[in-house]
């Protein structure tokens, strides 16, 4: 939206995180169980930066993807959030 104040002076992810590209899907983590009301894609993103760089993430109700540069990175993120409990939830 022009004008929106959140959109300013902020490097934004990409929202898209479905490509066709074989070797992305990998790299891509789903986030299941997710308090969607409470949880936003900037939340999403500050928990799971620290285990790479993200390239996309997109919020959905009840989940999300975040999409990294490499698996490796990907990996780690499973591994170290799983069963993490966020607004409640155990991821």
């Amino acid at each position: 939206k022009p004008g929106d104040p959140t959109m300013t002076g902020k490097t934004q992810t990409s929202n898209v995180t479905n490509k066709n590209d074989p070797k992305s899907i990998n790299s891509r983590v789903f986030i299941g169980n997710l308090n969607t009301a409470i949880v936003k894609k900037g939340d999403i993103e500050a928990i799971f930066a620290k285990y790479g760089k993200i390239v996309g993430c997109s919020v959905h109700k009840g989940y999300a993807f975040v999409q990294y540069m490499s698996e490796r990175h990907a990996r780690a993120a499973v591994a170290g959030e799983n069963a993490r409990i966020i607004a409640g939830q155990p991821l």
